[in-house]
């Protein structure tokens, strides 16, 4: 208990999923946390359970393609709490899928606009803040897929998340030297609602199981400790890593 306390988060993509478990068990954890998503109800739900097991939390709903968005979240995490120590930008989306040669241009570039450009922008101002306080640690959430493992009819999604493992490794080299690390988590199949869309069937959910080597798919929770590790001093000399916590599945060929 206690890995992060006296510090600040930003957890984006906090309504649902990974992003809110891992905002509630680093608020467990002791820090102070500025909850962001679309859906403001969820939001405040979260913020309630948060308060209600003894943490402190703030939530600001918005859209994250909007770089003002990001402005304010870092501005919430100041006004309230004085720094920003960690960001953990989550927010995603699954985007336009099916046939490669049938995807619109505007579909591909809004999973470009939510998975890649956003996490730029929200790192943008994070950094900005962090290495005002002698640093801090940042971290993506990408995907094994399109990085050790590749599906059809998903390439927006893909290249929107293996870019971010280029965005992670350009990042921690140039603010490195300010004490900021930047680290990538790769997840395997996580039982969220984004999973349940893509898996939709008993075979599909089946065939995914058997994809890893502990023929299971993650806890959302599972993920959530992988982050708490490389957003906490536990840490501290790991940055510019694309990590997997893929049960596996990048090795998996039974």
């Amino acid at each position: 208990m206690n890995r992060l306390s006296n510090k600040v988060a930003i957890v984006t993509g906090a309504s649902s999923g990974i992003g809110r478990v891992t905002a509630k068990l680093f608020a467990a954890e002791g820090a102070k946390v500025v909850v962001g998503a679309r859906r403001q109800a969820e939001l405040e739900s979260l913020v309630a359970e948060i308060k209600a097991a003894g943490g402190d939390a703030v939530a600001v709903a918005g859209d994250v393609r909007s770089e003002d968005y990001h402005k304010a979240l870092v501005a919430a995490a100041v006004q309230n709490y004085g720094k920003l120590d960690i960001a953990f930008n989550n927010a995603g989306t699954l985007g336009e899928a099916g046939p490669s040669t049938g995807v619109s241009e505007a579909g591909f570039s809004d999973a470009l606009a939510i998975n890649l450009t956003a996490s730029f922008l929200a790192a943008k101002h994070q950094i900005a803040e962090m290495v005002k306080h002698g640093g801090g640690s940042v971290v993506f959430t990408s995907t094994f897929v399109g990085y050790s493992f590749a599906f059809p009819g998903v390439a927006a999604y893909a290249a929107s998340k293996s870019g971010l493992i280029g965005l992670t490794q350009a990042l921690a080299a140039e603010y490195g030297p300010q004490n900021v690390r930047v680290n990538a988590i790769l997840p395997g199949a996580v039982d969220t609602d984004m999973y349940r869309e893509m898996n939709d069937t008993s075979d599909k959910q089946a065939f995914i199981t058997n994809l890893h080597a502990l023929k299971r798919v993650a806890a959302p929770e599972e993920l959530a400790r992988s982050v708490l590790y490389l957003a906490s001093d536990d840490a501290s000399f790991v940055t510019g890593t694309a990590t997997l916590v893929d049960g596996g599945a990048s090795i998996t060929r039974t």
